[in-house]
């Protein structure tokens, strides 16, 4: 199947086939007017692709996972190795988090004892 077909039996763009073919994560023949063209089986992969990008893995994280890409990766049981990446990104996303909270109250804060002394009551 093309590039095209591709995407569209996956829900992604030719832009994202392409940049996962780039990271090494599924690959293509060219055929002799030069377009990709894809087994049957990459829609299997990119699918999983996106289910592992969805609950906030990289592509780097993704690599991980090539050797299960092609079965039923949500369904399988977790290796050592996933579980140990899938809990590396949860803790990155935790800090992440909380430093944006604390930016955020920061910025909650400064704004309330600003806006203490803008606010008069109309005469």
């Amino acid at each position: 199947m093309r590039i095209g077909e591709l995407a569209k039996a996956t829900g992604t763009t030719a832009r994202a086939l392409r940049h996962y073919e780039q990271a090494g994560l599924i690959s293509s023949e060219r055929a002799p007017n030069g377009y990709r063209v894809y087994e049957e089986g990459a829609v299997v992969r990119v699918r999983n692709i996106r289910y592992l990008l969805a609950v906030g893995l990289t592509l780097d994280d993704v690599r991980v996972f090539l050797p299960c890409l092609d079965g039923d990766v949500a369904a399988a049981p977790p290796s050592d190795k996933g579980l140990r990446v899938a809990s590396e990104r949860l803790a990155v996303l935790n800090e992440r988090i909380a430093a944006q909270t604390e930016a955020r109250d920061r910025l909650e804060a400064a704004l309330q004892q600003k806006t203490r002394g803008l606010i008069r009551p109309v005469a």
